[in-house]
């Protein structure tokens, strides 16, 4: 017989719900139910149909079942990615609790907590805590942490999706791991969005097999309105980024039409310029126009989130910092600038408006350039197939693994034998083995083979009384605390005026790119750089009419491979679009032309383009796999053509392709094309055609900041990049020339090939392409395909004439070949 016969808890719910004129959805109640009978699981559903609640109000109503088994203190550990959700889910927490007539205690535990709040929670716990995987870890390098955590009941992942393929997802499961061992009988659920590998998600969050797990899935649908806003008019010859200002009076209709925007761009410093773009536009909107990202400060950023709350605000021009799950009820309105990248994301970014149940989510894309809108006609395909990509879940990251270590030994110390049963538990450390564990043993201890003359490396030793491994140093413990976490960043500077008051926070390698008197954008304003100093950018307001936006490495988005997928259909299509498709018909005349000057590729042809102009000999390649994969792809390909014959390349990439331009002849023909392109020794070809010891050791450098061996925080002091690059580069040299075993170089190269090099991703484009058929054309002029690449390369030249003028010149010159 069911054990959820108790019905007290369900009864105060349901009233509640009447009360508000609600009812519960049936994935809900499916929740409630598996909850009291003492499941753990994941649940999926949409945005703004009550993930949260699901959750939450199945602890609340077997609390109200079963009071004597609830102590005083926590209850329920509530794990998010984002401090702003923790924020806005404690509101609509603290008021739930509330009107139930529950006497419980809902706070909020992060970076930004005031250290009354914290001393205060470490004395008693709230009922409810929401926080973050660092914070978590923060708690476990307490002295006693075992004492918070003994009564908590359950712990929920929210946003489960968002952790799952980085670092932070590894955190995140060596907590659940950790808080097992305090509470044996934990139940642990995850909440997510849809995402491609759904059943391997729930495997990573709950790998226990004494669980009862289960996975319950909204049947409910959020109805999606995807609309495309068209340019007067078609540029057969375009360029990445020159439709933005032109597309500025399309976007004031819809911004009045509305009552809340979100204008959401891809990187900080398209926001920078969109956000000007509007206000320069329509002066009225000053004041009801805000800017957010996450390089501008909290109070800021917390008085913009209260202001779309409210619906004070009519439009914020923002980047992935409100991607997630904000719980806004003003937003009736979503627009997306430029390519989204991915079709998951893009999902998520529509769902932010209407955020109610029954209401329809409304998207507009802007295309940047003309080509984007065989992007929205993917969109809409995927989104109808329902095809949603994958994220794949880091495992052996060791570097996290010696930071836990190093976490258990500042806080309670460790039992070396139970440790390592506690983490093989876990999916991430689940093939570790035996000789890889005495490894991080012995590099916690002794700092490993080659670094153990050094003390600051002897961390952790061994107590002969109780046996546990321990940090008896405060200097140790006190550097490890201030460095917990699995986000390297680059290094980030305050921005102050002179007269003191704090702007924002930008990235080192953008500002020391520029001299003092230049004028640069941050948080809307005009801003002139005085000087640097302390690690801090002393500005003063600026009359300049041209600023330069700031640009951030976190900027350069992959295109996804399920997106790719798509728009290489579409683009087969395009010749003979569907009668509803409007963006391929709308762009017929630029089709037209690649085809009349070149050809349009279908899904099983591979293009390649031959062009010469006066700036010398153009290859350009089409695989459409994203920028990032076509970088080492381009690269590879110079070393094939290279080992035919000496030649220096100029390489430029975008999305679509990329461009070979040299001074002479390249070598490329229907004879040799296969071998250029063949998947025989593919990775050989990669490794020797890129520095792959060079980005090695750009990774390691994170690597060794996660692992401890360089310090990154300090009292007082944060090390620069270049500090923490030549560190962490000269303790690199050291273990390739000494220690070619040891798990962090190891980990380092996995990295590359994984992430930065796209392995898996660029062995299936070459398999891919070895079944198509090669289509081998030489054009006379620039075509509608490769134009934009052209732009890419002429934008990392100098050059007297301005980048508008020149774009004009070559296209004077394409059409008069015409």
């Amino acid at each position: 017989m069911s054990k959820f016969n108790d019905s007290i808890g369900l009864n105060i719910i349901h009233n509640w719900m009447a009360e508000k004129g609600q009812a519960p959805f049936p994935f809900q109640t499916q929740t409630w139910q598996r909850y009291a009978n003492g499941y753990s699981g994941m649940v999926v559903a949409p945005t703004g149909f009550g993930k949260t609640f699901s959750v939450f109000l199945a602890v609340v109503i077997d609390y109200l079942n079963h009071t004597e088994k609830y102590p005083k203190g926590l209850k329920l550990l509530w794990i998010s990615p984002l401090r702003s959700l923790a924020k806005d889910l404690a509101k609509a927490m603290t008021q739930a609790v509330d009107e139930i007539g529950l006497d419980w205690s809902v706070q909020v535990r992060n970076g930004d907590t005031p250290t009354n709040v914290r001393r205060k929670q470490e004395r008693l716990m709230p009922d409810v805590l929401l926080t973050t995987p660092e914070t978590m870890h923060l708690l476990f390098s307490m002295k006693k942490n075992q004492r918070f955590f003994k009564g908590v009941k359950c712990v929920a992942i929210d946003e489960w999706h968002e952790l799952l393929g980085n670092k932070r997802g590894v955190l995140t499961e060596l907590a659940i791991s950790q808080l097992k061992q305090y509470s044996p009988e934990l139940k642990i659920w995850g909440i997510t969005a849809t995402i491609g590998n759904l059943e391997e998600a729930k495997a990573v969050l709950l790998p226990y097999a004494e669980l009862k797990i289960t996975q319950i899935k909204a049947k409910q649908k959020k109805k999606i309105d995807i609309i495309s806003v068209l340019p007067n008019q078609i540029e057969v010859l375009p360029w990445a980024g020159h439709l933005g200002g032109k597309m500025v009076d399309k976007i004031l209709p819809i911004i009045e039409a509305n009552t809340t925007t979100l204008i959401f761009t891809n990187t900080r410093g398209q926001a920078e310029l969109w956000y000007q773009l509007l206000l320069t536009a329509n002066p009225e909107l000053a004041g009801l126009l805000a800017i957010h990202h996450g390089s501008i400060s909290k109070e800021l950023r917390n008085w913009i989130e209260d202001n779309i709350a409210s619906g004070y605000l009519k439009a914020v021009v923002c980047t992935s910092s409100l991607d997630l799950g904000v719980d806004f009820k003003p937003v009736d309105c979503v627009i997306q600038i430029g390519s989204a990248k991915g079709i998951a994301r893009f999902m998520q970014r529509a769902g932010r408006s209407g955020h109610s149940p029954y209401e329809r989510s409304k998207i507009y894309f802007i295309p940047t350039h003309s080509l984007e809108l065989v992007e929205v006609s993917a969109l809409k395909e995927a989104v109808k197939q329902n095809q949603i990509e994958t994220r794949d879940p880091m495992v052996l990251t060791y570097d996290v693994l010696v930071q836990f270590m190093v976490t258990c030994a500042v806080g309670m110390g460790f039992d070396s034998i139970k440790l390592f049963k506690q983490i093989k538990e876990t999916h991430a450390f689940n093939y570790i083995t035996e000789a890889d564990w005495h490894w991080c043993l012995h590099f916690i201890t002794k700092g490993g083979k080659i670094l153990h003359n050094y003390e600051e490396f002897h961390k952790v030793e061994l107590d002969e009384e109780d046996g546990l491994f321990k940090v008896k140093s405060r200097r140790i413990s006190m550097l490890h605390r201030m460095n917990i976490g699995a986000i390297v960043s680059e290094v980030n500077l305050m921005v102050k005026y002179f007269s003191g008051g704090y702007i924002g926070m930008i990235e080192e390698f953008f500002i020391t790119k520029l001299k003092p008197g230049d004028s640069f954008i941050l948080a809307g304003r005009v801003l002139e750089l005085v000087t640097i100093k302390d690690m801090k950018v002393l500005v003063r307001r600026s009359k300049a009419k041209k600023a330069v936006s700031p640009s951030w490495l976190g900027g350069r988005l992959p295109l996804t491979s399920h997106l790719s997928h798509f728009l290489r259909l579409k683009l087969s299509d395009a010749l003979e679009p569907a009668r509803l498709e409007k963006e391929l018909r709308f762009l017929n005349p630029l089709i037209s032309r690649q085809d009349q000057y070149s050809h349009i590729p279908k899904a099983n042809e591979f293009l390649i383009e031959l062009i010469k102009t006066k700036d010398g000999h153009h290859l350009f390649m089409y695989p459409f796999e994203g920028r990032l994969v076509h970088e080492v792809f381009s690269a590879l390909i110079a070393y094939r053509i290279s080992k035919l014959k000496q030649l220096t390349f100029t390489i430029a990439m975008n999305d679509y392709g990329f461009e070979l331009l040299c001074d002479q002849p390249i070598p490329i023909s229907e004879t040799n094309i296969n071998a250029l392109l063949s998947k025989e020794n593919l990775m050989d070809d990669v490794v020797a055609s890129i520095n792959a010891s060079e980005m090695a050791s750009r990774k390691f450098r994170d690597i060794a900041v996660i692992a401890g061996l360089v310090v990154q925080s300090q009292p007082g002091t944060r090390k620069n990049n270049k500090s923490l690059q030549s560190s962490s580069g000269l303790i690199f040299r050291v273990l390739e020339d000494y220690e070619k075993d040891n798990l962090l170089l190891r980990q380092a190269y996995t990295e590359v090939f994984n992430q930065q090099l796209e392995e898996g991703r660029l062995q299936a484009a070459f398999e891919r392409i070895s079944k198509s058929k090669i289509i081998i054309k030489h054009a006379k002029s620039f075509t509608p395909l490769s134009f934009p690449l052209k732009v890419d390369s002429l934008r990392g030249t100098m050059s007297n004439e301005n980048l508008d003028k020149r774009i004009k010149r070559i296209k004077a010159q394409a059409f008069k070949i015409d």
